[in-house]
């Protein structure tokens, strides 16, 4: 009897254990498909869409088409910055900023509907089968694209290509036509634009994007500029729309003391990440002016936030873009990619830049309405978000919420702009000029290597004749004696610029030739 008492005790005792288990399990299964219901119902929903149009569609479905435009739909509704890359796109991306390409070795422009070639880099492919500057462009293998309005994005991929693949390039030179068979090789991607010295110990170096290679660029054209005996640099990134952050890093780390900060990034799935100066920078102690306009971006406002927060230079220009976003790329297994924003980015003072973007359209036309607000004409029409207020290690306030504001504000100079000017700026009649200068004197100007040279050979040439007759001429542009007299001091340097990178100087000469009235640089000198 006992024993069937015990029996019937264990019994009931895992019953009871049975029925907890079964509950619990009926709790928690309960709990997990209201969580997929929550949570995966929307994702759900959209495969149900497509499922349902796939077996109902009155025409046959363009599978590829529909799941790239659901998915650039979605990334919409996100930030201005999160993006899905299809993989030609995604290919060209990556290898802009991966500081080396598959091509022949050419830079070129696109005057008169003829591609003339600027430059033939040294070592390259072009250079090794005897293309030279100035060599007109008028066949790629069968294809015309000369005379004929062939788009330049065009040209160059049909010159690019796997390096060992071969081309052939049909140039016009003086009035033979040449084909050269060329192999294509890799071709080293440039991100610094210039570096000289500007005045006496001045250094002037700008930086055109930030790609693999940016860091060692500038810090050898840094070098350099200190072996001629450069003291203080202006570093100009006006216009550099960013590119890798890491370069960013290093090139921060160059200028500043151990343990200063130049970065923090921080998101809901990405826990705090502070980036501080290691101490081992090489140019700690040089003078610094940073140049910035309203198209820097992302990693150039990382560079010019570090340099400001921590009180170690001068930001001279007007307000920058205001790109705050990190992304973190996604790849595919069919090439394509996600480019998805995953922290923001944080100045040393605390300070997120990234401008509002809760309205698509105010965002995508930020820049024309800095234009039309007269921002760019007045410090005092910038719209600085005042409730935002951070500090710089001495104490000095700026502003999150939108850019950085530079120390000194440099307004945009509309004072030489004429209607000749504006009007041979349509039709780029100033670089069709340059061409037509070079054709006339290519023996000579291609040997040019000196900036004394440079200057003999600028000084025989008659721009306020020639220009306006020029330009009469060939786009039948008049110019009154009052207008040249007011834009000539502007329109002047600008077309020895132009015609001086046709020597061997090259991009250089432009700069140097284009700078002495650039009331950006004209304000950074001062300031010295």
């Amino acid at each position: 009897m006992k024993k069937q008492t015990l029996i019937q005790l264990v019994q009931v005792i895992l019953g009871i254990v049975i029925g907890a288990l079964i509950t619990l399990w009926i709790v928690r299964y309960r709990e997990a498909q209201h969580l997929l219901r929550t949570k995966y119902a929307d994702w759900r929903k959209l495969n149900l869409v497509l499922d349902m149009v796939e077996k109902n569609y009155v025409d046959t479905l363009n599978r590829e088409g529909m799941t790239d435009a659901a998915i650039v739909a979605a990334l919409s509704k996100l930030d201005p910055h999160s993006v899905y890359l299809p993989p030609q796109q995604l290919s060209d991306s990556e290898e802009e900023l991966a500081g080396n390409f598959d091509g022949i070795g050419i830079q070129f422009n696109v005057p008169n509907d003829t591609a003339i070639v600027l430059e033939v880099i040294a070592g390259g492919p072009s250079e090794k089968v005897g293309l030279q500057m100035g060599d007109r462009l008028l066949k790629v293998d069968d294809k015309v694209i000369a005379g004929v309005k062939f788009p330049q994005d065009s040209m160059v991929r049909r010159m690019k290509g796997p390096a060992g693949t071969k081309v052939t390039v049909t140039v016009k030179r003086g009035t033979e036509e040449i084909p050269f068979e060329i192999t294509r090789g890799k071709i080293p991607v440039h991100s610094v634009d210039a570096a000289f010295i500007i005045r006496d110990s001045i250094g002037y170096l700008r930086l055109g994007k930030f790609s693999r290679t940016t860091f060692k660029e500038c810090h050898e054209a840094t070098l350099k500029l200190m072996e001629q005996g450069m003291t203080h640099l202006i570093f100009d990134v006006r216009d550099n729309t960013g590119g890798y952050m890491d370069q960013a890093l290093l090139l921060s780390n160059d200028f500043l003391s151990p343990g200063d900060t130049i970065v923090y990034i921080e998101g809901l799935h990405r826990a705090r990440e502070v980036y501080k100066a290691d101490g081992r920078g090489m140019f700690q102690s040089m003078g610094l002016t940073i140049l910035i306009s309203e198209n820097s971006a992302s990693a150039s406002e990382i560079f010019a936030g570090a340099i400001q927060d921590n009180d170690r230079g001068t930001v001279v220009g007007r307000r920058s873009f205001g790109k705050g976003l990190v992304q973190e790329p996604f790849f595919f297994n069919d090439n394509s990619g996600v480019r998805l924003t995953v922290a923001r980015y944080y100045t040393p003072s605390g300070r997120c830049i990234q401008k509002p973007y809760s309205s698509e359209r105010d965002y995508a036309y930020d820049i024309y309405n800095r234009y039309a607000d007269g921002e760019v004409f007045s410090a005092d029409s910038v719209k600085l978000d005042t409730t935002d207020v951070h500090h710089t290690r001495k104490g000095r306030k700026v502003y999150g919420g939108g850019g950085i504001m530079p120390d000194i504000f440099v307004p945009m100079d509309t004072t030489r702009v004429t209607a000749f000017y504006m009007a041979c700026n349509r039709k780029a009649t100033q670089m069709r000029f340059a061409s037509y200068i070079f054709d006339k004197h290519a023996s000579g100007l291609t040997q040019i290597d000196t900036y004394p040279a440079m200057d003999r050979f600028l000084s025989k040439l008659n721009l306020k004749l020639e220009f306006p007759a020029y330009a009469k001429r060939q786009d039948g542009i008049e110019c009154t004696e009052a207008e040249w007299d007011r834009s000539a001091p502007y329109l002047i340097p600008q077309l020895q610029a132009l015609i001086a990178r046709y020597s061997k100087l090259g991009e250089n000469a432009f700069y140097k030739y284009y700078l002495p009235v650039d009331n950006t640089v004209e304000k950074a000198l001062e300031a010295l």
